[in-house]
């Protein structure tokens, strides 16, 4: 028989591209759905505490990618507190589904994001770095304890601490490709800000090595190891593109269109390595900056 894994935030830019390589890898698939399930998956609804526990009977495996977008305009409290709550409420209430299922699976791959280290200039962070205190990263660290059900009964726990996924038809990049289409890319603010990706086949790859490497264990920054400067990042983008990269976008004008947000996620500067990706001898398919680019964006 198949191994089983349940999976939720199918739909999203990085669960589309997880599901059939789950299925090639030789892993049957539940999806979990908030609307009326089909055969082979579980309903579920974070926002009201519910889940059904009997759907996810024989899973071996789960991996959470679902949570609310902080990318989408500015941030009201209302926005702030969806942000919040979804992924923490989804996340405790599918632990302690887990920890509760008479035979538990062998291990949980929970998404987190690199917001978790806050705004850190030049510092070079890993795994073992100190965290922050803004508002996302004070979510991110909810959103990790909130897997201590699982972890609390036996259930390995991996935290995937996400960080710009590079992709064609989804996620930043289409976003960041427009202006420089109509001639008017460049940095962002200052361009002085580190940028840390990865490719979306190299963060599918990194969910199932986790997945099913059983060394792996607690957080994982699921990064290349090349981050880059704001500014090197738009020369890169430029240079795939065959345009110029000489227009910025001034940072106060970033913080009159979204407030909080532009400082948060926009703005601030991450420069993230995977060291524990690296002393599990993963091997990136796309570790240079130009190189993800032109095989994201090849047609």
């Amino acid at each position: 028989m198949p191994r089983s894994v349940a999976l939720s935030g199918a739909s999203g830019l990085l669960g589309s591209a997880l599901r059939p390589a789950l299925t090639t890898a030789g892993w049957q698939v539940r999806p979990l759905v908030r609307r009326a399930p089909h055969p082979g998956e579980v309903r579920w609804d974070p926002a009201a505490g519910t889940l059904d526990a009997a759907a996810l009977a024989g899973v071996n495996a789960a991996v959470h990618l679902a949570g609310e977008s902080i990318a989408e305009g500015r941030w009201t409290e209302a926005k702030k507190a969806a942000i919040r709550s979804s992924r923490i409420l989804g996340t405790r209430l599918l632990s302690e589904s887990l920890a509760r299922l008479p035979q538990r699976p062998e291990v949980l791959v929970s998404a987190s994001a690199i917001g978790i280290y806050g705004e850190r200039g030049d510092a070079l962070l890993n795994e073992d770095s100190l965290l922050g205190s803004d508002f996302l990263a004070e979510v991110g660290k909810e959103w990790e304890a909130a897997t201590a059900p699982a972890a609390d009964a036996g259930i390995r726990v991996v935290h995937l601490r996400l960080g710009i996924i590079l992709a064609r038809d989804g996620g930043a990049l289409p976003r960041m490709v427009r202006p420089f289409l109509l001639g008017a890319g460049g940095p962002i603010g200052s361009g002085r800000q580190w940028m840390s990706w990865i490719a979306l086949d190299d963060a599918v790859r990194v969910v199932l090595e986790v997945l099913q490497n059983p060394e792996a264990r607690g957080p994982f920054n699921a990064v290349a190891p090349e981050p880059v400067r704001n500014a090197d990042f738009a020369a890169r983008l430029g240079e795939v593109l065959h345009r110029p990269a000489l227009i910025p976008v001034p940072a106060f004008a970033l913080r009159l269109l979204f407030g909080e947000m532009a400082d948060a996620a926009l703005l601030s500067s991450q420069r993230v390595l995977p060291a524990r990706l690296g002393a599990l001898g993963f091997e990136f398919r796309h570790p240079t900056l130009l190189g993800a680019l032109g095989a994201v964006l090849a047609r």
